[in-house]
């Protein structure tokens, strides 16, 4: 009940940001509109705690920083290997562990990966995700697992 109540909410100020109007007959629609894609959406049995993780709640905004400084250092790195000829790009295939208990939590740490510049996630599985990158400084860092425990703490279980 607390997924439905959350993606209602979530749907409505969507709607309400979007529209701009705030007229009776507009919020009515509006409020109809959501509570007919939440019908829809729990008759599909598609609302759950994947499709709508509040659970992750308090702690996503503080990884989204974490994440964001980690992208910003890896643009800075990428942009230094390409403008200055003497760094090496050396790409490379490899594997990292996963320790993630969900598959949302796999995805997270994958797109993760993927979202840090001079590395992409390649393959996902139960226990390890296949990694390309683009210099040795990219797979030392993913190799020391911050992100793995990053993810680990953020999904709970830390």
């Amino acid at each position: 009940m607390a997924h439905r109540i959350s993606l209602f909410v979530s749907l409505a100020t969507v709607w309400l940001l979007l529209s701009g109007h705030y007229t009776g007959l507009l919020l009515t629609l509006g409020a109809a509109s959501c509570v007919v894609v939440i019908a829809i959406s729990h008759r599909m049995d598609v609302i759950d705690h994947e499709s709508h993780p509040i659970h992750l709640g308090w702690r996503l905004p503080g990884y989204w920083l974490w994440l964001l400084a980690e992208i910003v250092k890896a643009n800075i790195d990428v942009a230094r290997r390409v403008v200055d000829p003497s760094l090496p790009i050396d790409p490379r295939l490899f594997e990292v562990p996963a320790h993630q208990k969900t598959d949302l939590g796999r995805v997270i740490y994958a797109n993760s990966i993927t979202l840090t510049p001079g590395t992409l996630s390649t393959d996902v599985s139960r226990d390890k995700i296949q990694v390309h990158a683009l210099s040795g400084a990219g797979e030392d860092d993913l190799r020391t697992g911050t992100m793995d425990a990053k993810v680990c703490a953020l999904e709970g279980n830390s």
